[in-house]
């Protein structure tokens, strides 16, 4: 019998031949991610277990994304240690400050392959999926221990499957079909379980738009948000790695929990409405929404192509005057090509702000905060209360092209029409 993406990493990577839904397995891990959490909590624990290096130096990458620059002494002093114990533990591959967003930063530098099992301090790992990888978040306590032994144990999920169908028509995204999703079969539709993305629709979507699926599949519960590493997703990553690469995917004859046909093809844009991600509706139900701050970037809808959708609505306007809109590329890779390729000049004319790499306002701690009462459209992955600041504002998640739109009109506005 055949297995499924998931379990086809897990039983490589615990040394069995096969692994079932439910079975217990140690596996040992291909790349470990950390961020902040490094001194919020796993170096702690590393010390109070007496471990003082790491099992393996090449094997781990850390980078600092959610408070950078840093907003506060305190902050600062969390840096300063944090960079202290990087080079007491002997991690090699430190990105610092610069980069941008840990999950674009490791799909950037070639980090994320497909078969890979990987680890992180961020809930949001799942976002590997999208290059045929295994990514899942892990407490400080579980990397702790990953970082002194290598290995974690799972418990294999059951795995569900999407079949997207049929064909998204202009300016609707991979980002409407992820809340479309969300709002359907509910955050808890794949709770401790796989998911894989398949069908003609999933098949057509560039890399970037699969990762956006893949970084919000942690919003369905998932352990894991899968598409197949097809030609497309070699291709893709060429750029950043000179490592072997082959496709990688579900047996044929793999065994699923659940099977979900999705037809795309009359997609509106779709809006998740405070104060939850399945608190979806289309964008004709919604009524007028007043912004006063719209956001464009995260480790979900930063990249290239989200940029470029972006410009697309926004060359020649101006963002309203009522509106804040802030721009946050993904990494400094994305950064520079906007550069390059003239995006951020049309952002820097329609009066928007620029913003450095970072997770910037949507980790709610840092650049960008919305005051009491205030209303925010964004291109992020969570609209909680105090999500962005203030637990009375209210926060709307949407694709960049409707972020875009609104921006210009004041009001959360339908991308498809002209602005």
């Amino acid at each position: 019998m055949g297995m499924t993406m998931a379990e086809k990493i897990l039983a490589r990577a615990s040394g069995r031949d096969q692994v079932r839904p439910g079975d217990f397995v140690t596996a040992k891990i291909d790349v470990a991610m950390v961020h902040e959490g490094l001194g919020m909590g796993v170096s702690a624990s590393m010390r109070e277990t007496g471990v003082t290096r790491i099992w393996d130096p090449d094997k781990v990458v850390f980078l600092l994304d959610h408070y950078v620059p840093a907003p506060t002494v305190k902050t600062a002093e969390m840096h300063k240690s944090i960079r202290q114990d990087v080079a007491d533990f002997g991690i090699k591959v430190n990105y610092g400050e610069s980069e941008g967003v840990c999950h674009q930063v490791m799909i950037d530098k070639g980090h994320a392959l497909p078969g890979r099992l990987i680890v992180a301090t961020d809930s949001h790992t799942t976002t590997y999926g999208a290059l045929g990888a295994a990514g899942t978040g892990v407490g400080f306590s579980e990397m702790a221990y990953v970082l002194a032994t290598g290995e974690l144990w799972f418990r294999v999920p059951e795995t569900i499957r999407f079949v997207l169908k049929g064909q998204l028509k202009p300016r609707i995204t991979s980002k409407d079909v992820l809340l479309y999703i969300a709002g359907k079969y509910t955050a808890e539709v794949a709770q401790y379980k796989a998911i894989e993305y398949t069908g003609p629709a999933a098949e057509r979507m560039s890399l970037e738009s699969r990762v956006t699926m893949s970084n919000m599949s942690v919003e369905l519960g998932a352990k894991f948000g899968f598409f197949a590493a097809d030609e497309k997703t070699l291709a893709y990553l060429a750029a950043a790695t000179d490592k072997p690469l082959s496709p990688f995917k579900a047996d044929p004859d793999a065994v699923y929990e659940q099977t979900y046909e999705v037809d795309v093809s009359d997609l509106e844009p779709q809006i998740a409405v405070p104060f939850t991600v399945d608190n979806v509706k289309p964008i004709s139900k919604l009524g007028e929404v007043a912004i006063n701050q719209a956001v464009l970037g995260s480790c979900t809808n930063g990249r290239l192509e989200d940029l470029q959708l972006g410009a697309e609505i926004l060359k020649g306007k101006t963002v309203h005057p009522g509106v804040r809109l802030l721009v946050i590329p993904a990494s400094r890779t994305v950064y520079r090509k906007a550069l390059d390729s003239g995006l951020l000049s049309v952002f820097l004319e329609a009066n928007a702000i620029i913003c450095n790499p970072s997770c910037g306002p949507c980790f709610g701690q840092h650049m960008g905060q919305l005051a009491s009462g205030e209303v925010c459209v964004a291109s992020i992955n969570r609209n909680f209360k105090g999500r962005m600041g203030s637990p009375e504002a209210r926060v709307y998640l949407a694709s960049p092209a409707t972020v875009a739109a609104s921006a210009v009109t004041g009001k959360i506005t339908d991308p498809r029409r002209p602005v």
